[in-house]
């Protein structure tokens, strides 16, 4: 798997930009097949920076329906990426 797949997007909300302002973690959906250490060096390599911890979470999709209809979004996962003291993504700076 290459390091470019691996990450699909950053997640924004109001509690990954507090993370993002207070412990300094950013939060990525990222494959899910990719387990922490491809992670780390993903975002290492592809943001140029130098990452503390990542943790992973699984998210379940939510079930929605349309009238009678009724479906599930996808299964997806989500890392929770440490970055060290001092380090920034640029990406996130004018979220």
């Amino acid at each position: 798997m290459r390091r470019y797949d691996i990450i699909h997007g950053p997640v924004v909300t109001e509690k990954t930009t507090l993370q993002k302002e207070i412990d300094n973690q950013v939060t990525f959906k990222v494959d899910k097949k990719a387990n922490r250490v491809e992670i780390k060096d993903a975002v290492e390599r592809n943001f140029n920076t130098k990452v503390k911890q990542v943790r992973t979470v699984q998210v379940k999709g939510k079930v929605k329906q349309r009238g009678r209809i009724i479906g599930k979004k996808q299964d997806w996962k989500k890392a929770i990426v440490t970055l060290m003291p001092g380090q920034k993504i640029e990406f996130f700076e004018g979220v």
